[in-house]
């Protein structure tokens, strides 16, 4: 985590901190999960589609390997989406416009 980030931490009232740092530890966190659905992605479509690992990909594999990581985030766009209005249901929000669901 880069500390120069909570700079902005240092003024303002508590509770405009606490919402800082909140917002901050949040961001983060969404970072770090998507950095390991990419590599999970990654790791996955590379076992199905790279057969025999060599210097360069055939047009096979690279056709192979966007197709599968397009599938991959595709569903995983479906899931996390049924996923947010599933808890924003619960809580009895509303789920965001932009979230396409």
């Amino acid at each position: 985590m880069d500390l120069s980030s909570f700079s902005n931490l240092k003024s303002g009232s508590p509770q405009e901190r606490k919402e800082a740092l909140k917002q901050q530890i949040t961001s983060e966190i969404a970072m770090q999960n998507a950095q390991q659905l990419i590599t999970k992605a990654t790791e996955k479509c590379y076992a199905k589609c790279v057969t025999s690992p060599s210097t360069s990909l055939s047009g096979k594999e690279e056709k192979c390997l966007g197709q599968c990581l397009e599938r991959y985030f595709e569903a995983f766009n479906v899931v996390s989406g049924a996923y947010v209005k599933r808890v924003a249901e619960q809580r009895g929000t509303t789920v965001p416009a932009d979230m396409g669901i």
